[in-house]
């Protein structure tokens, strides 16, 4: 096997080997996945988080950091005071993950492409090729991962008997009966309903019924209601064409979903499989995008089962499955964001500038500030009836005015501009989220508070599994003091995210400043500085002169330095950003302190 260099998941080109074979992070993700839903793969669920956990730190960058202090603060729960003298936890479990995926690449995983192996004496992870890459590595593993995850499910060796749960089968099945035909019914009027009415120039979804696995019809009522639940869920979505075959049919779903791809231009197929058996339900899902046939992302899901629990189960599944997939950074819009060539849809212009949009506001890069600009204003005069695009016209005026990137003195004029987009946007359509989230930015920043609390809260209430108007509210919330309702708000956010953007952190950061809790604002600070564009660098300063890490404080006060308007006016800055005065006062103690101490 050849061992390979790891790209950071800022870098979308594949990683090269001599031999000029890529590895990609998309490789190494879909791999772990594959590994997670293989019933072969016996780790326990710490076990698990701690692979994930450093897989996705070393693909992030951030290799360096994975050490046993790290590891036991962020999977296994300790505080700053842990001693891996005293306590050999991340040890152990080390080992035993590291037997974990011994056994398990003797066994299932013996014809895997990719291997993901922990060296001993380290915690970062190897990615390798296992044999000669394929030519189309990412593609040829994801048709293995549909193909096996499948088999995985199916012949896991469980018990077939009958669950728990289907002693009393009349009622539930009653129950879940019922909540799909409600469900059904409200999908079927939501013409008036949903928050965001899609067009053709939009990507089509397609939610096929998810495959039964075990028998009994109390597991068939039970899949019914998971993709009832799931669509509804998705409904609230923006940004797509939502499609669905009858829940329930006896037809050939395969045959179904190539009939309708053909039809309908369909872009991505969500399908699934339910299985279940005396002590849990186990619900596997993949997004396949259908153009090519790669499954984008794939998750098996294991919950408890029982008489009392299984409608709690059922909706939780649904809720979580919808956010991982929906969300405004999740499967289906990241996947669309990084194709080289936009999907089989007509007229994609617009809604490719969007997601160019989306991609941009993950960092507010000032070098795609401008051409993203010159994007939406296109937008708007080719599809003035766009809501999307006047919304996200009206953010990119916002952050003009809020980081200067169009001078200082024009920050009232760009303020203006984007009240005027965006309530251009709610105007084309009343209940669109993204309208709402970006009227809500508007008001927040010419100092309308109240307004843009009251507008930001109805956004939540149309959708309140996206996480990204979540991450808003309690972010503005927390900014204008109430940590109290924030911050929680803020962790529901980073717990519904794939990927966290980086001011996802920065609020939770400056609580724990103010707290006098500086090992974690560190810890959260260093999460929060990729892909950030200064402000990491100044709470990390902070946070690094607090606890005496001199060398540290001046490291990140030099990064701080590269990064335009942190630098030049941090005070003006932080009030730009409607920021208390007690915010303020400690923050600009603190970086005056640690510029102080930093010079000697």
């Amino acid at each position: 096997m050849r061992k390979l260099p790891i790209a950071s998941e800022r870098d979308s080109s594949d990683v090269t080997c001599r031999e000029g074979a890529g590895l990609s992070p998309k490789d190494v993700w879909t791999e772990l996945e594959r590994i997670f839903s293989s019933t072969h793969f016996q780790a326990s669920e710490r076990r698990r988080a701690f692979l994930r956990f450093i897989v996705d730190e070393t693909l992030s960058g951030r290799a360096d950091s994975l050490k046993g202090f790290t590891i036991a603060l962020a999977v296994f729960g300790r505080d700053d005071s842990f001693d891996p003298q005293a306590d050999p936890v991340v040890r152990l479990e080390a080992r035993r993950l590291r037997r974990d995926l011994d056994s398990y690449y003797m066994d299932a995983g013996q014809n895997d492409a990719v291997r993901i192996s922990i060296p001993k004496g380290s915690y970062v992870p190897n990615f390798e090729w296992h044999g000669a890459p394929p030519a189309t590595s990412t593609s040829h593993q994801a048709s293995e991962i549909r193909d096996r995850s499948t088999h995985d499910v199916a012949g896991n060796g469980r018990s077939a008997s009958k669950p728990g749960f289907l002693r009393h089968f009349p009622i539930v099945a009653a129950f879940v009966v019922g909540l799909a035909i409600g469900v059904l019914g409200w999908i079927l009027l939501s013409g008036r309903t949903r928050p965001h009415l899609s067009s053709s120039r939009d990507p089509a979804v397609l939610v096929m019924p998810f495959e039964v696995l075990s028998p009994g019809e109390g597991t068939r009522y039970f899949a019914i209601g998971i993709g009832q639940e799931l669509v509804g869920n998705l409904f609230r979505f923006a940004g797509f064409r939502l499609y669905t075959f009858p829940f329930g049919s006896d037809q050939d779903s395969s045959l179904a979903a190539v009939q309708l791809a053909r039809k309908l231009g369909v872009t991505y197929v969500i399908n699934g499989s339910v299985q279940t058996n005396t002590d849990e339900v186990r619900v596997t899902t993949r997004v396949v995008n259908a153009t090519n046939g790669e499954v984008v992302w794939t998750k098996t899901y294991a919950r408890p089962s029982n008489s009392q629990s299984l409608m709690g189960v059922q909706a939780d599944l649904a809720d979580e499955i919808a956010t991982v997939i929906g969300q405004p950074y999740g499967v289906v819009k990241s996947d669309l964001g990084n194709s080289p060539s936009p999907p089989a849809v007509s007229n994609m212009e617009s809604y490719a500038c969007v997601l160019r949009a989306y991609g941009y506001r993950r960092n507010f890069s000032r070098t795609e500030f401008d051409p993203v600009l010159r994007c939406l204003e296109q937008t708007v005069r080719r599809d003035p009836g766009y809501s999307d695009g006047w919304a996200m016209l009206g953010w990119l005026h916002v952050d003009a005015g809020r980081l200067g990137y169009t001078g200082d003195g024009n920050r009232q004029k760009e303020y203006e501009k984007a009240l005027e987009a965006t309530a251009h946007a709610v105007t084309l359509q009343p209940n669109n989220p993204l309208a709402l989230k970006a009227l809500g930015a508007a008001y927040y920043y010419v100092g309308r508070y109240e307004e843009s609390e009251r507008v930001t809260r109805q956004a939540v209430a149309l959708n309140p599994n996206d996480p990204e108007v979540l991450a808003q509210l309690g972010w503005r919330l927390a900014a204008r003091g109430n940590f109290e309702e924030g911050i929680p708000i803020l962790k529901r956010a980073i717990e519904r995210s794939l990927n966290p953007p980086s001011w996802y952190f920065h609020l939770i950061a400056i609580d724990l400043y103010l707290k006098g809790n500086y090992p974690q604002m560190r810890a959260v600070a260093e999460r929060s500085q990729l892909g950030d564009a200064g402000f990491s660098q100044l709470l990390l300063a902070v946070a690094n002169d607090e606890l005496g890490n001199r060398d540290a404080a001046r490291q990140a006060l030099e990064k701080m330095s590269q990064y335009e308007p942190v630098p030049r006016d941090p005070e003006g800055f932080l009030r730009r950003h409607g920021a208390t005065d007690q915010i303020v006062d400690a923050l600009m103690t603190g970086l005056r302190k640690a510029q102080s101490i930093a010079s000697k």
